[in-house]
Parts: C-alpha cells; sequence; structure tokens
C-alpha cells in the first residue's frame, strides 16, 4: 500500500493545498463582508457567483486543458485563484467581489478536475479504491482545517486573504515540478437533462433541491451565526462542525440506504432536516452550544441526501453510465446552487437571520412531497438490482472527475466480485463420504 501511496504524495499536497486555501476563502468572505456591512443580498450572491463559475469550470475545463495541457492549465487556475482572492482584499465592495467569487468557483473546479484525473492516470487499480478514499479524507481534512484556521486571527486585515493567496500558489508546485507524463484527456460531461430526467426523475429532482438548501446554507450560514451573536471561532466552527457530522454518518446511511428503498431513506433524512430547519426557524435559539449541536444534525442530514441521490439514479442507470449520471446530477446539484444563495440572501434581508431556514426547509418539503408521490407511484429497485452503496465526496470537494474516479473503484470492485464468484464456481465441490 505505501508502495503505490508515495508517488501520489505530492499530488495529494497539492490538492490539500487546493482544499485548504478554499476552505480559508470561503468562510472569510461572507464573515468579512458581514463585518463591512454588505447586505444578506450580496452575500447571497456571492455564492451564486461561485456556483455559476463552478459549473462553467466543469464544462469547460476539458477543453482548455486539451488545448494547453494539464500542467498548464492547473498553473493558469491556481494563479487566477490567488489573484482573486487578493482582489477581494483590494477592492472590499460586493459587486466586485460577486464576479470574482465566479472566478474561484471556475479556478477550483479546473484545478481540482486536473488533479483527480493525474491521480486516477498514476495509481495502480489495485489499490485505487484505498488510495479514493484516503484522497476523500484529505481533501475533507483540508477544507475543515481551513476553515478552522479563522479562528486564530482576526477577520478584519489582510492576513487571511494573503494566506489564501499563499496556499492557491503552494497547491501548483507539486504538478509543476511533477516528471511524470501527462494524463489522460479529462472527462467531458453533457448536461443532458431529458436522459437525467428519464432515467430518474426523483434524483434529478431531489439534487436539485439539495443544490438550493445546501449551497444556501454553505454560503450564509457565517451570517447567520455572526447575526446570532457568535464569536469568530464558533463562527467557524459552526461551518465546519456539520461536514465532520456528515462524514461520520456516510457509513451507516449506506448500509441503511443498500437494505431499504432508498426513496424512503432519503423521505426519511428530509424529515430529520425539515425538523432542524423548523427548530432553527423558530426556536429562538442563541447559545453557541446549542446551536453547535443543531447545525451537526443539521448538517448530518442535509449531506448525507446526495450521495444516496447517486446511488438510486445509478441503480436505475443502464450499465456502464455510473460517469454519465453521476456527472450530470453533479451539475444538476449546480444550476439548484445558483438559485439557492440569491433566494436565501433577500428573504434574509426581508425577514431576518432564521429565514435562511425557511429557504431550505422550503426545499427539503418540496423534496419529501414529490419523493413520497414517485415511492408511492413506482416500484421500488428489486433488492437483487441494487447496486452497493457508492460513499460520493460531499458536492462542495467533488467535479465530474470525481465520478469517473469513483466509477474506477466501482469497477474495480465489480471485477472483484466477478472473479471471486467464478472461483467459487470452479471450485470442486465435496461429496459425501459413502
Amino acid at each position: 500500500m505505501m508502495r503505490s501511496l508515495l508517488p501520489l504524495t505530492a499530488l495529494m499536497m497539492g490538492s490539500a493545498f487546493l482544499l485548504f486555501a478554499g476552505g480559508v476563502n470561503s468562510l472569510i468572505l461572507p464573515v468579512r463582508g458581514e463585518a463591512e456591512g454588505f447586505s444578506a443580498i450580496s452575500l447571497g450572491l456571492l455564492g451564486t457567483g461561485w456556483a455559476l463559475g463552478y459549473v462553467a469550470g466543469c464544462l469547460r475545463t476539458p477543453i482548455l486543458v486539451a488545448r494547453v495541457g494539464h500542467i498548464r492549465a492547473f498553473g493558469a487556475m491556481c494563479a487566477l485563484a490567488a489573484i482573486a482572492v487578493l482582489m477581494s482584499l483590494v477592492v472590499i465592495d460586493p459587486w466586485v467581489w460577486i464576479p470574482v467569487r465566479a472566478v474561484s468557483g471556475f479556478c477550483f473546479a479546473g484545478a481540482a478536475m486536473i488533479v483527480e484525473s493525474w491521480l486516477s492516470e498514476r495509481s495502480e487499480k489495485a489499490s485505487r479504491g484505498r488510495i479514493f478514499g484516503i484522497y476523500t479524507m484529505v481533501n475533507l481534512a483540508a477544507t475543515t482545517a481551513g476553515q478552522m484556521v479563522l479562528t486564530l486571527g482576526d477577520a478584519i486585515g489582510y492576513f487571511f486573504f494573503v494566506l489564501a493567496a499563499m496556499i492557491y500558489c503552494l497547491a501548483l508546485l507539486p504538478t509543476a515540478i511533477s516528471a511524470t507524463k501527462t494524463p489522460q484527456p479529462l472527462t467531458s460531461v453533457s448536461l443532458d437533462l431529458r436522459g437525467l430526467w428519464k432515467n430518474s426523475p426523483i434524483s434529478f429532482f431531489a439534487v436539485f433541491m439539495v443544490g438550493v438548501s445546501n449551497a444556501a446554507f454553505g454560503t450564509l450560514a457565517a451570517v447567520y451565526a455572526a447575526r446570532m451573536g457568535l464569536t469568530l471561532g464558533d463562527i467557524a466552527l459552526f461551518a465546519s462542525i456539520p461536514i465532520m457530522a456528515a462524514a461520520a454518518l456516510q457509513i451507516p446511511v449506506g448500509i441503511i440506504s443498500d437494505l431499504f428503498d432508498r426513496r424512503i431513506v432519503l423521505i426519511v433524512i428530509g424529515l430529520i432536516a425539515v425538523l432542524a430547519d423548523a427548530v432553527f426557524l423558530f426556536g429562538g435559539f442563541t447559545d453557541p452550544i446549542m446551536l453547535m449541536g443543531l447545525s451537526a444534525i443539521f448538517g448530518a442530514m442535509i449531506y448525507s441526501m446526495y450521495p444516496v441521490i447517486v446511488s438510486h439514479a445509478n441503480d436505475r442507470a443502464d450499465p456502464g453510465t455510473f460517469i454519465q449520471v453521476s456527472g450530470g446530477l453533479l451539475l444538476v446539484y449546480g444550476v439548484g446552487s445558483i438559485i439557492g444563495p440569491a433566494m436565501a440572501g433577500f428573504v434574509m434581508s426581508r425577514y431576518g437571520p432564521p429565514s435562511l431556514f425557511a429557504v431550505a426547509g422550503g426545499a427539503h418539503v418540496l423534496l419529501i412531497l414529490f419523493a413520497l408521490f414517485r415511492q408511492k407511484s413506482t416500484p421500488a429497485v428489486e433488492p437483487l438490482d441494487k447496486g452497493s452503496f457508492k460513499s460520493t465526496p460531499m458536492v462542495l470537494v467533488s467535479t465530474p472527475e470525481t465520478a469517473a474516479l469513483a466509477a474506477d473503484v466501482a469497477e474495480l470492485g465489480s471485477d472483484r466480485e466477478q472473479n471471486s464468484a467464478s472461483d467459487d464456481a470452479q471450485a470442486p465441490q465435496a461429496t459425501p463420504d459413502t
């Protein structure tokens, strides 16, 4: 295992730097914007801008890489991301920050896709599953660490902006000095809306609604926490705890969804999320410990929905279409992410911070109602026809290239199962003594 992992250390480090800087950047902007007196609408539009750039990056990066190559494209992405962070410091104005945040989203999607394609190319097939798991955990830890680093200083000033820019520049070094051959072309995923809907209407609708709710919370959670009177350290915890809680819940949710109709599992998760929405909305809590506990429950639910949705969609998809289905759902999620933060920012500016959870709750209620309708009107997937639950990195750190890497892992697991079954069939059968 170590022999397989050591050559990939540089790529893992590059990905960790990228996600660490992204974690700093995603949290410092709403916190600093709130301190500067930006409106909730403008802060919500930061999330809309990022989602627009992210979707564009997923669609256009394969074309850019085909034109100039992996190393040049990755260097350009990291450099532009660093410039975008510094521009946010030089010009502190929401209407400058919104397009700059779109540039950040574009660069993040492009850089992550390039790292993941390189990782897939250099990893050995026999150890790819374990490497994919380590890669996922490294990214999760780096994102959380990037957010938590805000507890070490003051949002007013230049330190965190410069730190994020420096780490973005560090991210390009591992690939810039790599002597390995250029990877294969990136996976190009088209947004086939009709095909996705035909494959699984509930997956299509649910992933759009999850994009609305999760992006609204991810963008404006820090603003909500600040307006509820939390300190900077508590704000960083409030934004990070949901991610860690969701990571801890991935395996239990996967086991349950393999045993039961995934639509029912999604409905139950949605109901718990709606209860958390209602407590946030009507509870009037300001105690930091209570808010942290609620954020853990809320985050564990909302960030566990996406892998259940992807697994259900792949249960109904034709064999060999994992990349197309998962990558397409990821982009539909991105479209929902464009709408959610803008809507939540507008509602918060009119009705106050807790109304953030009215937007999230509305999306969750619609998801539940549509899932109930589909569950009553269409039969469940037969247990023998269901694939195994695929733990999927949370969407804020996923790209279509992640789906390609996950598909390689799933294909490897399927090959092993088939080989095992073949070996069992060929093994000599014991006969009773006579």
